[in-house]
């Protein structure tokens, strides 16, 4: 963005004319997504890995077809889009106003912005959602861990959980700080104890 502008303006991303001349139909939409599901053109069947496809004739009942297996697929097949009847092109942009949000999007937003219906608005989000736990892998390069706090005051406990004082004790404390030059800070010995897998440095 060429504006300057208040806090972190600095952060780059795509203004809302931009996102819409990147989507701006059905087709462009696809090919988006063909080219990062298969890049350098190098398209193989969802259902058995052979390259051996061609484009289906009308590109019924589905735009391309495997010569190995004889089954037909596109790019939806094997993803959370399978089986949805929303448009690629609300798709490519609710994935882009839930990848760039600080706060996250809700249903109604969606719902508002994309002309769906409430109900196929959250059930799109949730396929988001999970479609990144499932496409998820370990982060690589450099890694910037925010911290939280977890429960509530003191005085709405139970009396068998105990109660610990006030200030910063009355929550669980969950998070890390990494440094860029690979050195973790620990803040309290409770922090990431139950989680598997995560390493420093």
């Amino acid at each position: 963005m060429s504006q300057k502008a208040p806090g972190r303006s600095e952060r780059n991303g795509l203004t809302v004319l931009q996102l819409f001349q990147m989507f701006p139909d059905e087709a462009a939409s696809r090919k988006w997504l063909e080219d990062i599901r298969w890049p350098e053109g190098q398209r193989h069947c969802p259902h058995c890995g052979s390259l051996k496809t061609s484009t289906a004739p009308n590109e019924r009942p589905m735009p391309y077809h495997c010569g190995e297996c004889r089954e037909y697929f596109s790019v939806r097949t094997g993803t959370v889009m399978q089986s949805s009847k929303v448009a690629l092109q609300k798709w490519a942009i609710a994935m882009y106003l839930m990848s760039t949000s600080l706060k996250g999007v809700s249903s109604m937003k969606l719902h508002r912005d994309l002309g769906l219906t409430q109900k196929s608005a959250w059930l799109l989000a949730q396929k988001i959602r999970q479609g990144w736990i499932d496409g998820g892998g370990k982060l690589t390069g450099e890694v910037e861990i925010d911290e939280t706090y977890v429960g509530g005051k003191e005085r709405n406990k139970h009396a068998f959980e105990g109660r610990q004082g006030r200030g910063r004790q009355d929550r669980r404390d969950r998070g890390q700080r990494a440094r860029r030059q690979g050195q973790c800070e620990r803040d309290r010995e409770d922090r990431f104890r139950d989680v598997e897998g995560v390493r420093c440095g």
